[in-house]
């Protein structure tokens, strides 16, 4: 992957508003589903996303700053090792250890203490005649996924630095920065001893037109003049699909209107939450001469003043 800031055309010095700013323009010009059937643009799409989710995360930002991961968001995984234990014969006393990367470092560490491997008597890994099996440590990585594919759910692929590939099922209405855990996939465990355990933490990427609070889903969805003033039925994307919403006569910009449980799944309760869609009217983008023409002979039923609330 590119330079998260030469993909979204900032600098170094850029500031959040900044970074913000150059994403929402660049999303509004590649976003799939502004671009049907673009293959190509929902490559770089993904690539702008991916670059945004880096450099909005103030800490990801510093990391990759201090070059502690790379572009994709990868690091070191963070070995953290439980207690070590022998479990040999009947009776055998158990050890403990701070933590080994793999079998070879451990022995090294045994050696020191027996004498070698082979030259003090013992047979290799074992202290006493008692063979040494240890648990492997856990293994911490990052995850990044669309916003659609939280909402709903998927399986992803993780390929880990030493070339393994995890399947990572992501569960349906999973929220930013969760963890999920994969037994068994972290480090190697030590003399025949089980795998540790691999902890995924997931960053959602934004999406264009979507926004998440706690399990409700909020949209500004633009309608024209004539559906704002005549009202009527109109095509609403939302995660799980295009709904049919009625618009009111009369909306103006700011009417908000609910979709109810066409939200995120909520995992402890089973419910879903709600759709909010904040309506914005637009004129024509092309002058209309027959509106013109009826705007100027038009004369308001009402002499509301549109500006009448501010104050200053």
């Amino acid at each position: 992957m590119r330079d998260p800031y030469e993909v979204l055309g900032v600098s170094k010095a850029a500031s959040e508003k900044e970074v913000k700013s150059a994403y929402r323009k660049l999303a509004k010009e590649f976003h799939p589903d502004l671009n049907p059937g673009k293959t190509a643009l929902e490559e770089k799409f993904k690539e702008i996303s991916a670059a945004y989710g880096l450099l909005s995360d103030p800490e990801k930002r510093a990391k990759f700053d201090r070059g502690e991961i790379d572009a994709s968001g990868m690091e070191t995984p963070q070995r953290e090792y439980y207690r070590g234990y022998a479990d040999g014969d009947a009776g055998a006393k158990y050890y403990s250890h701070e933590g080994f990367a793999d079998e070879a470092e451990m022995e090294d560490f045994l050696s020191g203490i027996f004498g070698g491997a082979r030259g003090g008597g013992h047979r290799r890994g074992q202290a006493g005649g008692q063979s040494f099996k240890a648990r492997g440590g856990d293994a911490s990585y990052t995850l990044r996924v669309g916003f659609i594919e939280a909402a709903k759910g998927a399986m992803r692929k993780l390929t880990l630095p030493d070339g393994r590939v995890l399947e990572v099922k992501i569960p349906e209405g999973l929220a930013d920065r969760q963890t999920l855990k994969l037994a068994g996939q972290g480090n190697p465990g030590f003399g025949g001893g089980p795998a540790g355990d691999a902890y995924i933490e997931v960053h959602v990427e934004p999406h264009a037109h979507f926004t998440r609070k706690d399990n409700d889903v909020h949209s500004t969805l633009p309608i024209s003049l004539k559906e704002a003033v005549l009202g009527g039925k109109i095509q609403v994307p939302t995660v799980q699909g295009p709904v049919t919403m009625t618009v009111p006569k009369n909306s103006n910009s700011g009417t908000t209107l609910r979709l109810k449980e066409k939200g995120i799944l909520d995992r402890k309760s089973g419910q879903y939450g709600h759709h909010y869609v904040t309506l914005q009217v637009m004129l024509p983008s092309e002058p209309d001469p027959a509106l013109e023409e009826f705007v100027a002979k038009w004369e308001p039923a009402s002499a509301d003043d549109p500006r009448a609330k501010i104050k200053v």
